[in-house]
């Protein structure tokens, strides 16, 4: 029996974490029927829900819910103190405080935006949450805590996802992202174009001027020694070597 419970459990909270975007740590909004009725079974809520729901779970209440158990009876006493140890979440009636059945459908609005699981054995609460997509119900039954199935009218809704009637928690959150992206793309493309008819409208004073003509490298002037250079004429030597030469001199005649 326990198995079974177990496996229902996870269906239904895959069923709530996909359709809906319930991530853990789950908030569970307890009233003080439901501590009466785990006070009266020995149920530890504090050790035992974390086991049925597999995963961490932070457990609060209102201020209206406390007010509530301390206007009623003193047979109430020992939930009022189970009550007193979970989270206060901030209610709007804390200078008039309401039923704790009005403060917690308050707090969950038209479509539960903050995730809550609701912990309560008031059958007029139970009623009125079934008509409000996306809210896990949990109760005492039999000695045991029980996720009840998703209601008709969370089915519905995701339906209508489907079909693309309604647009889910998810498609709504990535659509604001993207408006997000855009939104900081159109800014940063404003300030380009800010900054750069800034430097269209003031240009650099330095870039205006002339260039200056380099001169061009001039050559050396030639001397009038290096003008003039001196010739050299080279003797012709007679052919025959040194003996021609003196046979030419010692007969004048014959040249």
């Amino acid at each position: 029996m326990k198995i079974k419970r177990q496996k229902h459990a996870k269906k239904t909270i895959s069923f709530y974490k996909y359709n809906f975007c319930f991530r853990e740590p789950f908030q569970i909004l307890i009233d003080g029927t439901f501590c009466q009725a785990a006070l009266k079974n020995k149920i530890q809520i504090k050790e035992q829900l974390p086991k049925y729901l597999m995963g961490e779970v932070q457990l609060c209440t209102t201020n209206c819910a406390l007010k509530e158990l301390e206007s009623l009876a003193k047979d109430l006493y020992g939930a009022k103190l189970i009550l007193q140890r979970f989270q206060i979440r901030k209610c709007k009636h804390m200078k008039d405080p309401l039923p704790a059945s009005e403060c917690l459908l308050s707090m969950l609005g038209e479509t539960n935006p903050h995730h809550y699981f609701i912990a309560t054995q008031d059958q007029e609460l139970t009623t009125a949450l079934k008509k409000i997509p996306g809210v896990p119900l949990l109760y005492i039954i039999l000695n045991t805590m029980v996720l009840d199935k998703p209601s008709e009218r969370s089915l519905k809704h995701v339906e209508a996802v489907q079909l693309g009637e309604l647009v889910s928690p998810s498609q709504q959150l990535s659509i604001q992202s993207l408006k997000e992206k855009e939104g900081l793309s159109k800014d940063n493309n404003d300030k380009r174009g800010k900054k750069r008819k800034r430097k269209s409208s003031n240009p650099n004073p330095l870039s205006c001027l002339k260039k200056k003509k380099k001169p061009m490298p001039q050559q050396p002037k030639k001397t009038d020694g290096e003008k003039k250079k001196r010739k050299r004429n080279k003797k012709r030597r007679p052919a025959g070597g040194e003996e021609a030469a003196v046979a030419v001199s010692s007969n004048p005649t014959t040249a």
